[in-house]
């Protein structure tokens, strides 16, 4: 019989680092069972004891990386660019038909001794189509998250206020939509189809570049004006 939580829970790959560890914050707030995974078991525990401590209660637990695939209907993949593809290969053998696999790798030349305010080209068109071409067949590609700031994820006491563009199949990025909602001042919008993860990740560099000129420490962040709110 399947674990009831499979489908509420969320598992995070790169919940270590400070992206992935503040969406673990944020999901965790919202009542969600988080699963944090890492190449190392050790780092996966500490960053879960750390959203324990900043949130009493939460369902949070640590693990490698293949253990926590097997845990959540939905896995966000919280790595560097340069790391995702080797990520990937390693979870393939953990994943079932139906799972959603979250992208919110950007190619920023940084990976390859580049400046960050630049991507580099991809053979696929994006990280986030490169990953859909490595994951097994049944296994959704969805595109989101790369333009949320660290910084506003782990200010539990305030809105992020930013879009988050949601690329993939429908039904899968409908879902990833919806998971925005739970944080506070998140929006998520319909991106269409998963190719339109190339702009949506070239925004990234436009960010650090702004962050930059502008001297923003917490991290800019992106509104589309216009579009109706869900519920209108």
């Amino acid at each position: 019989m399947a674990d009831p939580s499979f489908d509420d829970a969320i598992a995070i790959l790169g919940g270590t680092g400070e992206q992935g560890l503040g969406l673990a914050l944020r999901f965790a707030t919202a009542g969600r069972p988080v699963l944090i995974g890492s190449r190392s078991v050790e780092r996966a525990n500490s960053a879960a004891e750390r959203v324990r401590s900043a949130i009493p209660g939460a369902e949070v637990s640590g693990s490698e990386n293949p253990e926590a695939c097997r845990g959540a209907q939905v896995i966000i993949l919280s790595v560097a660019f340069e790391h995702t593809a080797s990520t990937v290969k390693a979870i393939r053998d953990s994943l079932v038909e139906g799972q959603i696999v979250v992208s919110m790798g950007v190619p920023l030349a940084s990976s390859v001794g580049g400046p960050a305010t630049q991507t580099i080209g991809v053979w696929q068109g994006s990280c986030a189509e490169m990953v859909a071409a490595l994951l097994p067949k049944g296994v959704h590609t969805v595109s989101a998250f790369q333009n949320v700031a660290a910084h506003h994820l782990h200010e539990l006491d305030r809105p992020v206020e930013c879009d988050v563009v949601v690329s993939g199949a429908q039904q899968p990025r409908k879902r990833i939509m919806a998971l925005c909602e739970l944080v506070p001042g998140l929006r998520g919008i319909d991106g269409g189809p998963l190719a339109n993860a190339r702009i949506a990740e070239s925004i990234t560099a436009l960010l650090i570049g702004l962050n930059i000129r502008y001297q923003i420490s917490g991290g800019a962040g992106i509104r589309f004006t216009g579009i109706p709110d869900r519920d209108s």
